[in-house]
């Protein structure tokens, strides 16, 4: 039976069932044929009652309506009619909820799951989810991965509680102790606290950490300070860090040759580390005499306000500590040269082809663990540790991972070109805000085998970072191609020819910002601080006039970033920023 009999059959009220056949698209004259009343009856009910006006649902509902209360009614049921009740149930059910959406537009009251998917508390995902499992693979990657005189340290570390490590540049220091850290604080739930002459050094600790977790587990350890599941924290901070000494656990300071103010620093870090249970580890390349980490590497610093009875002499030569000893003052020490290194496995070197790269003296200071005698040098260690900053803390308008760095303010760049056989330099300056105010060493590089068209693309790269005002380049060997390549791009850039009177020019305009505390340079960079300290005096061929040297030759590039830093800073006249030499202009 379809519903227009239905409906015909059904007792109703002619007006509702006027109502029902116009829903289902009879015309008016139809109906009124059907219900038996004059077609302007029909039309009056049609505008009294608002037919027109009524939504899908309401026209839907009512005849919802009309059919429940048949089967209702019904005194006979059988089972098909209960499944249509129960079906029509629901449809009024749903169409109440589409009601009330309506009137509030929330999407739970369409679907009450929607609502009850937060009524039981979240479960938080664990954080950096290391698991014994992975423990155990962990454990096996770095147990394998050590050359021998990392397995010395290893060894000294699980019987040392200070271990004190003069090495060689790039033997792998630092990776090994962000790794060892990491294991030590898996199986003993130690923190573990890693102190670098600036939060950019430190981080890269982290770096390591973080790689070799996600290399041999999959895990990707979150947060700035890593959180282990045994609660053992990880951090990772600057020398600049006050916050630090609410912090205790193991202690790892890197590169502390070269931080400024290290003794003050040291008194602040081992305090971190005084329980003892926890260690200390001290590990840097050498810098110069007069550091004040020298003193405590020797042993002098022991002998300070302890009578002379107490007072201990060491023997901190190569082939005294090649070993490692145990010092009468508690510290292990140990000397790791190149030699050495090369000697326990790591074949990651061509001893032969860095001799030639570098000259002896230099050598000597960068892969041989010897410390520099600054004494010789022009440039002041003292004043070079002054310019040393903690850039990520300190300077707020530099973003070095942002695609414009330093935004649109002006810099100048310093750009030593390579000869043959030793390597480019550039330095990215930011010149002062205010006359006599520091510039400050955004950026360097330095660059090997690169043929003077690479080096001048390289320049061009730099100027679509940042807002160059400034290029400074040395024409002489490479550097005329260079010169010539970037003058395409940039016709402003300055030519500086080498000579006497031009050298002698740079230098004293470096140390003039040097030493009144106008330069400043991440501490990070201590290969900044480096080729400073390489630069000496010397006397010119004829023997009569005073020139600086150091860097300038096939044999050694250790100067070049030195020298770059300085052709940027020579966009300032020797005398700084004057009246005479500045001017400005007022638009009205």
């Amino acid at each position: 039976m379809d519903t227009q009999t239905l409906i015909a059959e059904l007792d109703l009220d002619p007006r509702r069932l006027a109502r029902a056949l116009y829903w289902q698209g009879w015309r008016v004259a139809r109906i009124a044929e059907h219900v038996g009343v004059k077609a302007a009856t029909v039309h009056s009910w049609k505008r009294r009652d608002a037919w027109d006006d009524s939504d899908p649902a309401d026209r839907i509902a009512s005849t919802i309506e009309t059919r429940m209360q048949q089967l209702i009614l019904k005194e006979d049921k059988e089972g098909k009619d209960f499944k249509e009740i129960d079906l029509l149930g629901r449809q009024v059910e749903r169409l109440a909820r589409v009601g009330k959406y309506s009137q509030t537009g929330k999407e739970s009251d369409l679907n009450p799951n929607l609502a009850n998917r937060n009524a039981k508390p979240k479960r938080q995902p664990e954080r950096n989810p290391i698991t014994d499992e992975h423990q155990a693979q962990l454990v096996a990657a770095f147990l394998d991965g050590m050359f021998d005189y990392q397995k010395h340290w290893y060894r000294a570390g699980q019987q040392e509680r200070i271990r004190d490590i003069l090495k060689s540049r790039q033997i792998g220091a630092t990776y090994y102790f962000a790794h060892e850290a990491l294991i030590t604080a898996l199986e003993t739930g130690r923190n573990q606290i890693f102190l670098s002459a600036s939060k950019a050094q430190a981080f890269q600790f982290r770096s390591y950490i973080c790689d070799f977790v996600k290399d041999v587990t999959g895990v990707e350890l979150k947060g700035e300070v890593i959180k282990l599941p045994n609660g053992a924290e990880l951090s990772f901070l600057g020398t600049n860090s006050r916050t630090a000494q609410g912090r205790h656990g193991d202690l790892y300071v890197d590169e502390y040759f070269w931080i400024p103010r290290f003794l003050e620093l040291r008194k602040l870090a081992s305090g971190m580390a005084s329980q003892k249970m926890y260690r200390q580890t001290y590990f840097s390349t050498p810098s110069a005499m007069s550091h004040e980490g020298f003193k405590v590497w020797t042993g002098e610093h022991f002998n300070r306000g302890r009578p002379k009875a107490e007072h201990i002499k060491l023997d901190v030569s190569h082939q005294a500590l090649a070993g490692g000893v145990r010092g009468p003052d508690g510290r292990w020490r140990q000397i790791v040269t190149i030699i050495d290194a090369l000697a326990g496995g790591c074949d990651l070197f061509d001893i032969d082809q860095l001799r030639l790269e570098y000259s002896p003296e230099e050598f000597l200071q960068l892969f041989m663990c010897q410390f520099i005698d600054d004494g010789a040098s022009v440039f002041s260690f003292a004043a070079l540790q002054r310019a040393m900053v903690d850039a990520w803390a300190e300077w707020d308008d530099f973003k070095p991972f942002a695609a414009r760095p330093f935004g649109h303010r002006p810099v100048w760049l310093g750009y030593d070109p390579s000869h043959t056989g030793d390597s480019a330099a550039l330095v990215v300056l930011a010149p002062p805000a205010v006359p006599g105010g520091k510039f400050r060493i955004l950026e360097r590089a330095q660059f090997k085998g690169m043929d003077f068209a690479k080096q001048a693309d390289f320049i061009r790269q730099q100027t679509q970072r940042y807002n160059v005002e400034y290029i400074g380049i040395d024409t002489s060997g490479l550097g005329t191609g260079v010169y010539q390549l970037v003058k395409q791009f940039r016709p402003d850039a300055v030519a500086i020819s080498y000579s006497v009177e031009v050298k002698t020019r740079l230098v004293l305009k470096a140390l003039d910002v040097i030493n009144s505390g106008r330069l400043a340079f991440d501490a990070s960079h201590n290969d900044i601080a480096a080729a400073f300290l390489s630069i000496k005096k010397t006397s010119t061929p004829s023997g009569r006039g005073v020139t600086f040297a150091a860097g300038r030759s096939e044999e050694t590039s250790h100067a070049d970033l030195a020298w770059a830093t300085m052709h940027a800073l020579a966009h300032e006249p020797l005398e700084g920023a004057t009246s005479t030499n500045t001017s400005f202009m007022e638009i009205f």
